[in-house]
Parts: structure tokens; C-alpha cells; sequence
């Protein structure tokens, strides 16, 4: 009885293992600039989050791992349909390239879509917030918060917020990984 009970256990133990390998998001690490093409970015790291065709021709692609991802990676491909770079853009390096003043789209267009859940419209304070769960540089979890005016819809500040889920009230921890490849 004690040797089913165990094999069971070694069972569950590697199909969870399987199932949160599959989770994992998109890993950019087999793609080659100059050579690889966007059949080969989304046979890699799935269908883009968001995507913004370029007057040359070249294509800017968002990898959002949200809502619970601490990742989204920008794939930026030339007119030709080559790889030319990918980066890792939810860390400080980023964020502190939001500005008052910008754009959603240039907001979107620096560290991809906030996921759904982290989308909220505060009508007294004429405030939309959107919020990204990242992996900070001390490895744990955190949210980079951006508040748009409601009526311009420019950016009015950026914030900092703990992530306070885990047990004893200490934010879960991650592995910041701030990929980048090529130029």
C-alpha cells in the first residue's frame, strides 16, 4: 500500500512539473537576428500580445506573459521579415522611460499590455490605472502602476506597489531575467 501511494505521488509530482513547464510563456532562446522570420517568432513564443506595423515595413511585436506573467518581451523585425532584436522590458531600465505626458500608445509601445485584471477607471479622481506584475531586481514580485488622465488620456504619474500574496505577507519570488538579443 505504501509503494501505490508513493508511485501515485511520483505520478502527480511529474505531471505538475509538465503543466507548469507548458505555463512557463515564451522563451525567445533558440531565435537568431538576421535569420530568424515571424513564422519562427511565433512558432517559438506564440501568437503577439499586440502588434504595430511600421510605415518602412518593419513590424513591432508585443509577448505579453500576463496576467500572472512577469514578463513581456518586445520583438522588433525588420521590413525584410528578419529578427532584428528582442528585449526584455518589464524591469526599472523601461520603466523609467514612461513619462507624464505620454501617450497610451507610446506607453504600450515601451512595455506591451497590462494584463485585464490589472486595468481599473477611477471616475472621482477622472483616473484611468494600469498596472504590471514584474519581476523586480531584488527577485520578487512587484506592480509598475501608470495613472492616465481620464479626459486626455496622457500619462500623469508612475508608481511602485508591493506584491503582498505570499505567506507572512512577503512578496513571492521570481528570477528577473532582463533578456535582450541583438542590437
Amino acid at each position: 500500500m505504501v509503494k501505490r501511494r508513493f508511485n501515485s505521488l511520483r505520478v502527480l509530482a511529474v505531471v505538475g512539473a509538465l503543466v507548469l513547464t507548458g505555463c512557463a510563456g515564451p522563451s525567445p532562446n533558440n531565435l537568431q537576428p538576421g535569420v530568424s522570420t515571424l513564422s519562427a517568432v511565433e512558432g517559438t513564443m506564440g501568437q503577439p500580445s499586440m502588434v504595430w506595423k511600421n510605415p518602412d515595413g518593419s513590424e513591432q511585436l508585443a509577448f505579453a506573459e500576463g496576467p500572472v506573467g512577469v514578463e513581456t518581451y518586445m520583438v522588433y523585425l525588420g521590413a525584410d521579415g528578419k529578427l532584428q532584436r528582442i528585449s526584455g522590458v518589464l524591469n526599472d531600465s523601461y520603466f523609467n522611460q514612461i513619462q507624464a505626458g505620454m501617450t497610451k500608445d507610446q506607453v504600450l509601445r515601451k512595455i506591451g499590455p497590462p494584463g485585464a485584471p490589472w486595468t481599473a477607471t477611477y471616475p472621482r479622481s477622472n483616473t484611468l490605472a494600469w498596472t504590471w506584475l514584474y519581476c523586480a531586481s531584488a527577485n520578487f514580485q512587484n506592480y509598475f502602476n501608470v495613472m492616465f488622465d481620464l479626459g486626455t488620456g496622457l500619462v500623469r504619474s508612475t508608481g511602485y506597489s508591493p506584491v503582498m500574496l505570499g505567506r507572512q505577507g512577503v512578496a513571492p519570488n521570481c528570477i528577473q531575467s532582463n533578456y535582450n538579443v541583438g542590437g
